[in-house]
C-alpha cells in the first residue's frame, strides 16, 4: 500500500495532465509487451506492434536495452522518467542524457538489487550509453507510440474532463475520492494499492497527476520521495476503444443506427443532455437509448448533482473493437519480436 499525506498546502498544488507524459506512456508500454494482463484493451495496437518489432533492429533494441532496464517489477529506475518530460519528448530525453553519474550509479544498484540489472547497466553512468538509450527510447516512442498518438491524446482529454466535472461537482475530495477503484480517499490520505508498503509526504509540494493510456489498474509512483512526486494512473473506463472499424454496418445491424451512433459517441464519456445535441435528439429520447444500452450493460451511469455521466463498460468498448486472436497466444508473455 502507498500512502500518499498531503497537507493543506498540497491541495492548492494537485495537477492533473492534460496531455501525455511521453516517457510514462514509453515506460507503461513497454509493461504491456510484458504481460498479458490487459492485453484485451490493447489488442489492435499490440498487433500493429509485434507486426513493427517482429525482425528489426529495433525489436532487439526493446528486447535487450529497453525491456530490461524498465521491466514491469517492483522497482524501475526513476531517471528514465524525469520531470521534465511533462514539457515533451526532447525535454525528457535530454534530461536522462544530463543526469549525474552518481544518481544513475545509485539507481541502477537499487535496480539490480531489487529487479535485477542487466551485465551493462552499470555503463549507464557514461554519458555516451545514456546517449545510446536515449536514441533506442526516441525510435521506439517514433514507431510504437507517435503513430497511435490521436488516440492516447483523446483519451486523455476525455480523461481529463471527467476529473474537471468531478473538482468542480464535489471540489478535491470528489478528484481524489474518483480517481481509480484501486485508490481509497481517506483525508488526508490517498491510499494506493501498491507493489510495496511505504508512505509518501507531498510536505506542500503538491502532487502531479498523470492519467496514462498504456497503465493497466496499478498506479505507479517514483521511487525516490525526495523527487517532484507523481502518480501515474490508468484511465477512467472511458478511454476510447483501442481500434475502430471503419465500417459501422454491423453495430449499426445490431444496436441500430442511432444507438450505434450513440455507443460510439460515449467512447470520451457524455452527459445526457450532450448525447441528445449529438444525436439530434431530444433529452428524453437519449435517455431511452441510454437506458438501453446500460441495461445491456454496454455503458455505466453515474450522476453528479443533477446531470448524469455515461462511460463504456469493457464490453461496450469491445463492441466498437475488431476481435480477431492476438498472435502468439494469449498466453504469450515473452518480449520475443523474432518472427
Amino acid at each position: 500500500m502507498l500512502r500518499i499525506h498531503f497537507t493543506p498546502e498540497d491541495f492548492t498544488r494537485i495537477r492533473v495532465a492534460g496531455t501525455p507524459d511521453p516517457l510514462w506512456e514509453i515506460t507503461c508500454s513497454l509493461h504491456r509487451l510484458q504481460t498479458t494482463r490487459g492485453r484485451w484493451a490493447y489488442a489492435d495496437w499490440y498487433r500493429t506492434t509485434r507486426g513493427t518489432l517482429a525482425g528489426t533492429g529495433l525489436g532487439a533494441a526493446v528486447r535487450q536495452l529497453l525491456v530490461p532496464v524498465l521491466p514491469r517489477a517492483r522497482y524501475l529506475p526513476d531517471f528514465l522518467t524525469p520531470h521534465e518530460s511533462a514539457d515533451g519528448l526532447d525535454r525528457g530525453l535530454a534530461a536522462i542524457v544530463d543526469t549525474p553519474p552518481a544518481r544513475v550509479a545509485r539507481e541502477v544498484r537499487t535496480l539490480d538489487r531489487l529487479s535485477g540489472a542487466p551485465s551493462w547497466a552499470p555503463r549507464l553512468v557514461e554519458r555516451g550509453t545514456r546517449e545510446e538509450l536515449v536514441k533506442a527510447l526516441r525510435a521506439y516512442h517514433e514507431a510504437v507510440v507517435a503513430p497511435h498518438l490521436d488516440r492516447i491524446c483523446a483519451g486523455i482529454a476525455g480523461e481529463r474532463v471527467l476529473r474537471a466535472r468531478q473538482t468542480l461537482d464535489a471540489g478535491i475530495d470528489g478528484l481524489l475520492a474518483g480517481l481509480s477503484p484501486l485508490m481509497r480517499w481517506h483525508p488526508p490520505v490517498l491510499h494506493v494499492e501498491y507493489v510495496e508498503d511505504r508512505d509518501l509526504y507531498l510536505g506542500g509540494r503538491g502532487l502531479r497527476l498523470v492519467p496514462s493510456y498504456f497503465c493497466w489498474q496499478s498506479p505507479i509512483s517514483l521511487a525516490d520521495d525526495t523527487l517532484p512526486p507523481v502518480l501515474v494512473y490508468p484511465l477512467h473506463d472511458s478511454r476510447p476503444p483501442t481500434a475502430v472499424s471503419a465500417d459501422d454496418a454491423p453495430l449499426a445491424a445490431l444496436l441500430g443506427r442511432t444507438r450505434a451512433a450513440a455507443l460510439r459517441s460515449l467512447a470520451l464519456g457524455a452527459t445526457t443532455s450532450e448525447l441528445a445535441r449529438f444525436l439530434g435528439v431530444s433529452p428524453s429520447t437519449a435517455t431511452h437509448h441510454t437506458t438501453v444500452l446500460r441495461d445491456a450493460g454496454l455503458i455505466t451511469s453515474r450522476r453528479w448533482h443533477n446531470t448524469v455521466l455515461h462511460t463504456l463498460t469493457p464490453l461496450g468498448a469491445a463492441m466498437l473493437r475488431r476481435a480477431p486472436a492476438a498472435p502468439g497466444g494469449a498466453q504469450d508473455t515473452h518480449v520475443d519480436f523474432r518472427s
